[in-house]
């Protein structure tokens, strides 16, 4: 069953005090495309999770994101001890100046700015590359599962221009012998109109007759046309990614039925050919967007 390039999936996991959020996003895009944005201390993975998405999917414009949470202990006070005897220093010689009583606190100089800052410890690499994995794991997860239901809806559609451009394949099937008989009829009367009554070769008239035919002729590209539409089916069937392979056939299709409307003689066909370009642009806008 064929797959939409569009989707979105979210994941999160904790791996030894590392928790990690992953975030991925898909567009459509003629082939895969991954783009990684990573906290600072975690730029070295990179690479790796970039392999990991190419290795699930095989089109579209992804962009993964990948956030680190703040875990139990992953957070420690540093005191800057030097700025802190700065200060210590700094208020007894205001409080001697000034004369006043008492002495400077351990409070007081701890809660002076700077002096005691929060510090993020540097992050463990390997639990937050298995942390990263499992959460991009189950973003991954989500992502797929959401082209695969919007996969079924582009089938569905697909199906049924498919199963319409069949229909029409028929209908001019049928009406080209017709197209064929009207004209000998109509080069009769002519030929009749312009000899005045003098008998008229017929084995001249058979000849411009056969000519006529073998230009109008379009069962080779009804031919193609039909294999095109079964190979689309076969694809959207089968496992594998078939987005290219389908964008090709569809891309046929319309050569096909653009020379069958060139070939064309009668206005029946010519309409019918009009409405099946149309089936065939609307296929390719709905295939454009398939994995």
């Amino acid at each position: 069953m064929i797959r939409s390039m569009t989707g979105f999936g979210a994941g999160r996991a904790t791996r030894a005090g590392e928790e990690i959020g992953a975030e991925v996003r898909s567009v459509n895009h003629k082939f895969c495309e991954v783009k990684v944005r990573l906290p600072r201390e975690l730029a070295s993975l990179e690479v790796e999770l970039a392999r990991t998405v190419k290795e699930r999917l095989a089109r579209g414009g992804v962009e993964v994101a990948l956030r680190r949470s703040a875990a139990r202990g992953s957070v420690a006070p540093r005191v800057d001890a030097v700025l802190a005897g700065e200060y210590a220093r700094a208020f007894e010689a205001v409080r001697a100046q000034l004369g006043l009583d008492g002495s400077v606190s351990l409070a007081e100089v701890l809660g002076a700015e700077g002096v005691v800052v929060l510090e993020e410890r540097p992050a463990d690499m390997e639990s937050a590359r298995a942390a990263g994995a499992a959460a991009l794991a189950e973003a991954l997860d989500q992502l797929s599962s959401m082209r695969a239901r919007e996969g079924e809806a582009l089938a569905r559609d697909v199906s049924a221009r498919l199963d319409t451009l069949e229909a029409g394949v028929a209908r001019i099937e049928a009406l080209v012998p017709g197209s064929v008989a009207h004209y000998r009829a109509r080069l009769e009367e002519r030929v009749q109109e312009l000899s005045r009554g003098l008998p008229v070769d017929p084995a001249r008239l058979a000849q411009e007759v056969v000519l006529f035919a073998d230009k109008v002729d379009v069962a080779e590209e009804l031919t193609r046309l039909r294999s095109h539409v079964e190979q689309t089916r076969a694809l959207m069937g089968g496992s594998e990614p078939a987005g290219r392979k389908m964008e090709f056939l569809v891309q046929e299709m319309h050569r096909e039925v653009n020379t069958i409307g060139s070939k064309s003689q009668s206005a029946e066909i010519a309409a019918l050919v009009v409405a099946l370009k149309a089936e065939v642009e609307r296929m390719r806008e709905q295939v454009q967007n398939v994995e």
